[in-house]
């Protein structure tokens, strides 16, 4: 099992930029780009909240959600990230679950 990383920002450049950092810093592959306009978007930075999912191992993963972060901070912000060492199998069928 590879580990999970999940990143969410504000806006899809962000969400671009953080996955080009993150496969810059880390041998790690991008899953999906999720997007979700959340009930209160109007009072966010940016109406559209995007999550980058990546997949790599721990340190892989770890090394590229800390670059993705930074790039992202530097355009619009970061809601949350997490990082899932070995998703179980039911995690794995909702990380399939995407928007885009």
């Amino acid at each position: 099992m590879e580990a999970v990383g999940l990143l969410e920002v504000y806006g899809c450049c962000a969400a671009f930029v953080a996955a080009d950092a993150a496969c810059k810093a880390g041998n790690v592959r991008i899953d999906a780009l999720d997007k979700n306009k959340p009930a209160h978007a109007e009072t966010l930075p940016v109406p559209l909240v995007m999550v980058v999912k990546m997949r790599g191992s721990v340190a892989d993963v770890e090394a590229a959600m800390e670059a993705a972060e930074e790039a992202a901070k530097s355009l619009t912000g970061v809601v949350s990230r997490y990082i899932i060492p070995n998703p179980t199998e039911d995690t794995e069928k909702l990380l399939r679950i995407s928007a885009i």
